[in-house]
């Protein structure tokens, strides 16, 4: 390690930066996101400094360096475009012991600026002593996107009760235990989603059952797995997924996207299909909230959106009735995925203006649907659960005015590698489903906007016309 790193107190940091261009402006940006007093010291100015100089931390010199200009300085920062003075302002610097880095020359810094991921007063610095900028560049833009944007707030929390915990929990270990639960447990979303007075309330029911050895209760989350493609899933959902304890799935959760569970979690498959329940709606209910009792964090995850066809609102009630808190994280619905993925919009102002989602099986196993509505023109279907009933749903849609020309499709496996794609119209498409025999999960879309699907086809599928 060629770079010791270190973070500077910045309360009294004094600072001078020699040169006063886009690249000196870029260095006074970042310390002036600190309390440091900074001074400016070049003969030409850029407008950027000079709109910068105008705040109260920083005075700006416009004239040629001077010597004196190091005196009573902690660090310096040079970045003009003469070798000379950076090489003088540099050996300056280093017999009168302060702190120097000349811009874009690494030989000449004694310390170098890291690449920052900002969540004060979580910093996370890196640094790849200068030799590779790229990939420093490319590791920061992934820790962007993976450190949540609120993580400051959780900092922020940590510090209200630090001295707390201190007092409450005797030993190290019991406090490294306890912040490990709280920073990956429910009270950490509550803080990240700005709810300070649940959060407090939540923590201190946990401290107290950590003095006296108890687990308090768990939470639900709902959360939407998407169609299948794990590259769909939000950031949220993943990240819920790695810190549950338990996870309840259905069958449309594909393979892929329970992989990225956390590997110690229990995980219940609960998978309904048509006709063979392998647990009915009520005892999956009773087990979200039974694990939550326990102290667990639960995730229920489901194929799509927990709240179009999922079921999300039912098992929600049944959580509020035991008064278990619980949180819903949307996912890409699977209408939503199978047209994007099978290159056929939803709506289009030459075919489309409106789209409806419907389901093909009711709760009483029949799809009894308002057809006269259903069966509209300019006006994109989409059917859930629609397989088994496809020659009920063609039937009825031409009764009730629909052209028997009308296209449809049968998307079979939306966004994975192995999606199929069957086209037709309302009066064709099931002797062509009785030869390509396609299996649940089957989406139907229905409408003009069906015709767009050879030309606008973008995923490598199977398609059947």
């Amino acid at each position: 390690m060629d770079y010791f790193p270190l973070f500077l107190d910045a309360k009294n940091l004094r600072c001078l930066i020699v040169g006063a261009g886009e690249v000196a402006a870029r260095k006074l940006e970042l310390i002036m996101k600190t309390p440091a007093t900074v001074t400016v010291v070049a003969p030409w100015v850029c407008d950027t400094v000079k709109q910068l100089s105008e705040d109260p931390n920083v005075t700006l010199i416009e004239r040629k360096f001077i010597d004196t200009d190091l005196h009573q300085q902690d660090m310096v920062f040079v970045a003009t475009d003469d070798n000379a003075v950076n090489q003088h302002v540099h050996d300056l610097a280093r017999a009168q012991k302060v702190l120097v880095n000349v811009v874009d020359n690494t030989p000449l810094c004694q310390f170098i600026t890291p690449s920052i991921v900002d969540r004060s007063p979580i910093i996370v610095a890196m640094s790849s002593g200068g030799v590779a900028p790229v990939l420093l560049r490319y590791l920061r833009q992934k820790l962007e996107t993976v450190l949540p944007a609120n993580l400051s707030r959780l900092g922020a929390f940590s510090e209200k009760f630090r001295e707390k915990v201190k007092q409450t929990l005797s030993g190290v270990t019991a406090r490294r235990y306890f912040w490990e639960d709280v920073l990956d447990g429910d009270i950490a979303e509550l803080v990240e989603k700005g709810q300070e007075d649940k959060a407090d309330n939540a923590f201190e029911i946990a401290l107290q059952a950590a003095a006296e050895n108890n687990k308090p209760e768990g939470q639900v989350y709902l959360v939407g797995a998407g169609p299948g493609d794990p590259d769909l899933l939000t950031f949220r959902a993943l990240r819920l997924m790695q810190k549950a304890d338990v996870v309840v799935y259905d069958r449309l959760v594909s393979p892929q996207i329970l992989e990225l569970v956390r590997r110690d979690a229990e995980k219940v498959y609960v998978g309904k299909a048509r006709s063979n329940h392998t647990l009915p709606q009520e005892e999956i209910n009773a087990l979200m909230v039974r694990e939550a009792k326990k102290g667990n964090r639960v995730v229920r995850l489901k194929g799509g959106d927990p709240f179009i066809f999922g079921r999300g609102g039912e098992e929600i009630q049944t959580l509020i009735d035991a008064g278990i808190g619980f949180q819903v994280v949307p996912g890409i619905t699977a209408a939503s995925g199978a047209a994007s993925y099978a290159g056929i919009p939803l709506t289009h102002r030459d075919h489309a203006q409106s789209v409806v989602f419907t389901t093909g099986h009711l709760k009483d196993n029949t799809i009894n649907l308002k057809w006269d509505s259903l069966a509209q023109p300019e006006q994109t279907l989409v059917f859930y659960m629609g397989l088994t009933g496809l020659p009920i749903i063609c039937q009825k849609l031409i009764e009730h005015g629909l052209s028997e020309h009308t296209p449809i499709a049968l998307v079979q496996s939306a966004t994975l590698q192995n999606q199929r794609v069957v086209t037709g119209t309302l009066a064709t498409i099931c002797g062509k489903q009785e030869v390509a025999e396609l299996q649940p999960p089957t989406l139907i879309i229905v409408g003009g906007v069906v015709t767009l699907h050879p030309s606008l086809d973008w995923f490598t599928t199977t398609t059947t016309e």
